[in-house]
């Protein structure tokens, strides 16, 4: 089989072909009548909100960026290319864009006032810690990321404030490790909308009246959603029961992912 035949057997039947580097110069073999969608970190059809090692992830949030904005749609067969080895395309996946794509995540990262990064973080650590638990145990956590002098002034300490003097930000791994040991303990993180882990051990005194949460959820939830009404922070909760991980924005429920599927 030549290049062009390998390459016509992968485009057949697809509608669009989302390539992920504008730098990428595809093989005159890829010539054939499939509309390109650039998915890059700057000046594509579709901008990635923050860096992301795996291909997985770029094709996740590049597919849903490129679904919120139109430029693909459900039901649509679509290729993805990009050059994760060298500069020439050398990794292809080809699938259906289904519903379950618009996780939220990206919307997330594209409109919340904390950089898309810290956000990654943060709900990456939640998943870690929803798959694995403390010790083998399921635990809770309420991490709550951006406005943080707003945040502060709607919360009181539970305990000493481990990050009272220290200049540490979350995505470190050694101090992911160290908010690990933390979350076993009540209370909510407060971290800056650059990343600054500003304290742990927070009681939310923010109002519940008037907010509305999916039945079932607990006061933690209720804590998480009523301090994204009252300021521009967002939450990510980690629910002890069902191992779930929640975001709220705004009083609302964003999105919720569950860690084991990932």
């Amino acid at each position: 089989m030549t290049v062009k035949e390998g390459v016509g057997e992968v485009l057949a039947g697809a509608e669009k072909l989302l390539v992920f580097a504008s730098e990428t110069k595809l093989p005159d073999a890829f010539d054939e009548d499939v509309e390109m969608v650039v998915v890059s970190d700057e000046n594509g059809d579709v901008s990635l909100p923050v860096e992301f090692d795996r291909f997985e992830d770029r094709i996740r949030y590049g597919v849903e960026g490129a679904l919120e904005n139109g430029l693909v749609s459900e039901g649509e067969i679509v290729v993805c290319v990009d050059n994760v080895f060298d500069s020439e395309p050398d990794t292809f996946s080809r699938f259906e864009v289904t519903e379950s794509i618009r996780s939220g995540l990206y919307s997330l990262f594209t409109d919340s006032k904390a950089e898309p990064s810290v956000i990654r973080d943060v709900v990456e650590l939640a998943i870690e810690l929803g798959k694995k638990g403390q010790k083998g145990e399921p635990i809770g956590a309420l991490f709550v990321i951006g406005d943080a002098g707003n945040v502060m002034e709607k919360s009181r300490e539970l305990s000493y404030n481990p990050f009272e003097k220290s200049h540490v930000h979350v995505g470190d791994p050694i101090v992911n490790v160290m908010l690990k040991e933390f979350s076993r303990l009540d209370g909510a993180f407060v971290i800056s909308d650059s990343g600054k882990i500003v304290s742990a051990y927070r009681y939310l005194e923010a109002d519940g009246e008037g907010v509305d949460i999916p039945r079932g959820l607990g006061t933690r939830h209720m804590a998480a959603a009523s301090i994204t009404r009252d300021t521009n922070a967002v939450s990510v909760v980690l629910s002890e029961s069902d191992r779930m991980v929640r975001v709220f924005r705004g009083g609302e429920l964003a999105l919720e992912l569950d860690p084991e599927e990932y």
